[in-house]
């Protein structure tokens, strides 16, 4: 093996940082073995078995088959019980909450600190060859595959252009060669009914969701029982029940029996097109999920019961007081990198163990149940970031990635939902590679995305978007996917893609008084900063371009925004009526051109200028003193 200088620096600094070198500063003086160097770097990844049985968890990968840079948030506020609990501690803060030194290769994987230098320093993350290279490495350190369990925790299948262009089916077999054993969804189900039976049957784990009905109309009708037949009966899980998908599965690992629940996203049909899923309902349901863990309890004789969970960090911590029997809730949905777990009393005085594995591949969740005599009697947990500078990529998976970039686009691609213009006529017959290969602009700042406020991603599609529309305003949903580029990178049409591609990505104008933007952004800042977990829908803040606003997050449902302007100062007037563009309209079809092909042009257009000129930070009010919030680039009183 042979490492240049800077690598060699990089597994040097890899290893001094896992404690793995006491002899590193005389070690980087000279005299070193490299391939030793190496080899002790991958230390950070070693965990033998501390248990009986290894449960493995990844989580909104959104598709990012390959390696990125990911940027934490620097502003994940906290409100009402939530104020200064994990995942709503950032930065200097959260380092010290969950004991990671400063200036650490782990530094850089849980916090937004130093972000360009510490990326450029320690690599990209994620990658599937990568995490499928550390989750063999997991399996054998725990025995083999027949200890193990592991389960994606969904949104998986959406958040790249290979996944819209495939309809998520990539990423089903990409799934089958990580071994996925079970999963659940969100994102999944923006694809139409019939592309998630087809991608399910290809799925060779099991897809659970005890929270997912089929609605009466549909059960009566013949249309959705045709619909079923042709997918070989999924679909149709308990028709007693309306059960869509199988609730909980009980897997033999290491000859213990285990249960494993599935709970998808509850919110669903609130935060994404009805029109691809009429047929099913979402929620909570909770006291189904009590009613679903008692049978097993009762019925399963099984050692634990775990909860493969969508509901978003925050609703499994209160979800967890409230039901009994659950030993641990894998979460995902909210993004968290939560480097260890929160133990939460259950009603019945039983303990569950919260976590959340973080999003985009950087992370795998590595719990380790302590089972004697057939009894729970502890659990070992680690989220483990995936340097892919560090772990040798796979090479079945790698071949896998590589063949998929041949791939050419045809008629058969489906990009919107407007029939008329399903596929772009300017791609056909070129490969995944050469669309998402195509170099755009270089970007002049850092880009990220995630945060509760604003991202300079995020400035960018608004900017494209009133540039398209000459419009005075700009809506961007405030979804938490998307990765991250460094400031010198080139933007390709690969990192467009990874900001927009979604089965609605079509763009509008209309027309908007000052009165229904106040009551639009003090909707979503409910939906946001309410102190009730169960009402809020995930997500960050709409992101706008054209208007500045002031924000007061802990204020009362239509006291929290005020001071809403123009760039250019001016107050919005209620009564006056603005030209606003946007994207992702759940329940209409924009008639503009799709998301991605807007930002692309603008990107070309400005390519020899592309440094941001003005970020639409909104003025915060009220938490100065919220360690949910460090470094906040706009103003705070």
């Amino acid at each position: 093996m042979s490492l240049n200088r800077r690598e060699f620096l990089h597994v040097m600094s890899m290893a001094a940082a896992a404690g793995m070198l006491p002899g590193t500063a005389n070690a980087m003086s000279g005299g070193v073995d490299k391939a030793a160097a190496a080899k002790a770097s991958a230390e950070i990844y070693n965990k033998p078995m501390q248990g009986k049985v290894r449960l493995l968890h990844i989580t909104d990968t959104h598709a990012q088959l390959n390696p990125v840079y990911f940027r934490e948030p620097n502003v994940n506020l906290g409100t009402g019980p939530a104020f200064g609990q994990l995942p709503h501690v950032v930065g200097h803060k959260l380092l010290k909450k969950i004991g990671v030194a400063e200036n650490t290769p782990l530094a850089h994987a849980f916090s937004y600190l130093n972000f360009q230098d510490a990326a450029e320093q320690y690599g990209k993350v994620g990658g599937f060859a990568h995490i499928k290279t550390l989750l063999d490495k997991l399996r054998e350190q725990a025995g083999g595959t027949d200890n193990t369990l592991t389960m994606d925790g969904g949104d998986l299948w959406h958040g790249s252009g290979a996944a819209l262009f495939t309809r998520g089916m990539c990423m089903v077999e990409a799934s089958n060669i990580l071994g996925v054993d079970v999963m659940t969804g969100h994102w999944e189900f923006t694809y139409k009914e019939e592309e998630v039976f087809k991608n399910l049957n290809a799925f060779k784990g099991e897809f659970l969701a005890q929270n997912v009905r089929i609605k009466e109309d549909a059960l009566f009708g013949d249309d959705y029982r045709d619909l079923v037949a042709r997918n070989n009966g999924v679909g149709l899980y308990a028709e007693d029940e309306a059960r869509a998908f199988k609730p909980y599965t009980i897997k033999i690992v290491n000859g213990e029996r285990i249960a494993i629940v599935g709970q998808a996203f509850p919110r669903t049909a609130n935060a994404n097109p009805q029109a691809n899923f009429p047929d099913w309902s979402f929620g909570l349901r909770e006291g189904a999920l009590q009613d679903t863990v008692d049978k097993i309890r009762e019925e399963e004789k099984v050692a634990a019961v775990v909860m493969i969970s969508h509901n978003g960090m925050d609703v499994d911590l209160k979800m967890a007081s409230r039901v009994s029997g659950i030993d641990a809730i894998f979460g995902g949905h909210t993004h968290d990198g939560v480097a260890v777990t929160t133990p939460i009393k259950t009603p019945a005085g039983g303990v569950c163990h919260v976590t959340n594995a973080g999003s985009n591949g950087k992370f795998v969740g590595v719990m380790d149940l302590d089972i004697q005599n057939g009894k729970l009697r502890g659990v070992n947990y680690s989220l483990l970031p995936v340097f892919s500078n560090v772990l040798a990529a796979d090479a079945e998976m790698d071949s896998f990635i590589k063949h998929l970039s041949t791939k050419k686009y045809d008629t058969n691609i489906v990009e919107s939902r407007d029939p008329s213009r399903a596929y772009n006529k300017e791609r056909l017959g070129k490969s995944y590679g050469e669309i998402m290969g195509e170099e755009l602009s270089v970007a002049e700042d850092t880009l990220y995305r995630r945060g509760n406020f604003m991202g300079t991603w995020d400035q960018i599609l608004v900017n494209s978007l009133r540039e398209e529309h000459d419009s005075q305003i700009a809506m961007s949903a405030g979804v938490r996917w998307g990765t991250s580029t460094l400031a010198g990178d080139t933007i390709t049409m690969e990192h467009v893609m990874d900001q927009t591609s979604m089965t609605y990505g079509e763009t509008y104008k209309s027309e908007i008084t000052g009165a229904q933007m106040k009551d639009i952004l003090e909707g979503i800042c409910e939906n946001l900063f309410q102190a009730d977990p169960y009402l809020q829908s995930g997500g960050d803040m709409v992101r706008l371009g054209g208007m500045d606003y002031t924000c007061e997050p802990n204020g009362k449902l239509g006291s929290r925004i005020s001071d809403m302007r123009l760039d250019d100062g001016t107050p919005l007037d209620a009564k006056k009526t603005y030209s606003v563009a946007g994207w992702a309209q759940v329940e209409s079809v924009g008639d503009g051109r799709l998301m991605w092909d807007v930002a692309a042009d603008y990107l070309r257009r400005n390519k020899n200028d592309m440094k941001l000129k003005k970020v639409n930070h909104p003025k915060l009010k009220g938490v100065k003193n919220n360690p949910g919030i460090e470094a906040y680039p706009g103003e705070m009183a």
